[in-house]
């Protein structure tokens, strides 16, 4: 990476913008008035990268000499006033689970260290089409498939809160990055929280769309010798999704209309076009919500940061009702998604020693149900599969039917806040260390699971912090392909709450 010393020109220019830690929206807005130019901006991003990196380790690969090129033909063409994306010039940043043309993508897969694909993920190539400038690949766990961080390409990356905690996962590497200020916006995918978790331990924003909005294609796994990254992955999945990560909700909301739509073959037959959110007014959103639950209760901290964002809500005159909407029974939804998810991640081969070792072990170790219930998940049939699916369609007609009469619904993004680093080899044996008690590892998926299953689109925003001064996020779940809904409610709520804040130390 070429290092540059140079400041910009435009410094002082603004009292109000922060080439920092602005939003992508605010930024986009900078560009456009000329207080900064995008060469200027990304020149900074890669000097906060230099600065601040080393103790978070963010990043698989970075982009200097691409970028810097691409943000002076950006500056160029608003000189020229050409026509321009709505994205032009904005530096962000590409979790290394999707395919970059040109630029290294791992995946964490050591057999891919040297991969360089010949073509863009589609959600890839929508945002450079919108005129966005890829930063660099950020960090994930191997094969995408883990809450926390680290693999044997790029190593561990840390929580810009507490460097001796997770950043989460998968798309731990991208929230950590956004939190510290060193990029605008994140492309990240979600089976099991990996846009969710990241974002509520580093304190930023994510969204898990409804299910099948953005095409998969171009992302690992599967490993691009198995399957062309050109194939089109809706058939495969159905429970992973594509999504944004940023530092507002509005940011959001701006990335997911870009990249959201059918994968180019279907689009010779299908358009598709975000529905408006159900109201206008905050006051005017109907919405039910829980704390806790007996099946996998919130550290105390969590369950209060929730208590103060319900009586905000509140205030602000929000209709709202207590508990799960009939027909959702925590525990049972939890089961059928974590059988389908083992069964999902089955096919990956960073799980094949786990299986054979989990099989072998079963029965001679003391395992809880939960890691019975995945190790049962990742070797079953295909009619017990068809049985599974049922009971998921069963629990999204659930959400259908709760949301005829409920806009939106409010739950704790997770039962503990950023943990310290837990590599042990057996994953579902690891315990978490939160200041209340011990957590099997399997309990951090529970309070993502609803949402997956049902396919509905979940938004996590910050809402306050532990007494540790960790953050904590809520996630706002909506109807089915309603993601407008979500995304409305978070921008609002993100007025009546505060917002992002920067971890201490990472301000300059």
């Amino acid at each position: 990476m070429t290092r540059k010393t140079s400041s910009p020109k435009t410094a002082g220019r603004s009292s109000s913008f922060d080439p920092d830690f602005a939003t992508a929206t605010q930024t986009l807005k900078a560009l456009r008035k000329g207080i900064i130019s995008s060469r200027e901006l990304t020149e900074r991003v890669f000097r906060r990268i230099v600065r601040h990196n080393d103790k978070i380790n963010a990043f698989v690969t970075l982009n200097e000499e691409q970028a810097l090129k691409l943000a002076r033909k950006a500056d160029r063409n608003r000189t020229a006033e050409r026509s321009l994306g709505p994205l032009s010039g904005l530096p962000i940043l590409i979790k290394d689970q999707f395919a970059t043309a040109g630029l290294r993508t791992t995946c964490g897969f050591p057999e891919l260290s040297d991969y360089v694909p010949q073509q863009n993920a589609v959600a890839v190539q929508r945002l450079l089409d919108a005129g966005a400038i890829i930063i660099g690949k950020t960090n994930t766990p191997i094969g995408a498939s883990d809450i926390q961080t680290y693999n044997k390409v790029a190593g561990t990356t840390n929580n810009p809160w507490d460097t001796t905690r997770t950043s989460g996962g998968s798309t731990g590497g991208g929230a950590a990055a956004l939190a510290a200020g060193m990029g605008f916006l994140e492309l990240g995918a979600d089976l099991a929280g990996s846009i969710r978790t990241p974002a509520n331990f580093c304190g930023v924003y994510g969204h898990k769309p409804s299910l099948n909005t953005v095409p998969f294609q171009g992302s690992i796994p599967p490993l691009p010798s198995l399957v062309p990254p050109s194939v089109n992955l809706t058939g495969l999945n159905d429970l992973a999704v594509v999504g944004p990560l940023a530092r507002s909700a509005a940011d959001l909301k701006l990335m997911f209309n870009l990249i959201a739509g059918p994968a180019p073959e279907d689009a010779r037959a299908y358009a598709w076009k975000m529905p408006a959110p159900r109201k206008t007014k905050l006051q005017d959103y109907k919405i039910g919500y829980v704390l806790d639950d007996p099946f996998c209760p919130v550290h105390p901290d969590i369950r209060g940061a929730m208590s103060m964002t319900i009586q905000a809500l509140r205030r602000e005159g929000v209709k709202l009702h207590e508990g799960w909407p009939e027909g959702i029974v925590f525990a049972d939804v939890f089961d059928v998604y974590f059988r389908l998810m083992a069964a999902y991640v089955s096919q990956a081969p960073v799980f094949t020693e786990a299986i054979i070792n989990m099989l072998k072990l079963l029965y001679y170790m003391p395992y809880g149900d939960t890691q019975r219930t995945f190790v049962e998940g990742l070797t079953v049939s295909h009619k017990d599969w068809f049985s599974l699916g049922v009971r998921r369609l069963k629990s999204r007609l659930a959400w259908q039917q709760y949301f005829k009469t409920f806009d939106a619904f409010l739950l704790p993004a997770n039962c503990v806040a950023a943990f310290p680093h837990n590599h042990d080899r057996n994953m579902w044996g690891r315990v978490v260390y939160a200041s209340d008690k011990p957590r099997y590892y399997a309990e951090t998926f529970k309070w993502i699971s609803p949402a997956t299953l049902s396919g509905c689109p979940a938004t996590v925003i910050p809402i306050g912090k532990t007494n540790d001064g960790l953050p904590v996020g809520a996630q706002i779940l909506g109807p089915y392909l309603e993601d407008a809904t979500t995304l409305d409610l978070a921008e609002k709520m993100e007025k009546a709450l505060g917002g992002f804040t920067p971890p201490p130390g990472l301000k300059s």
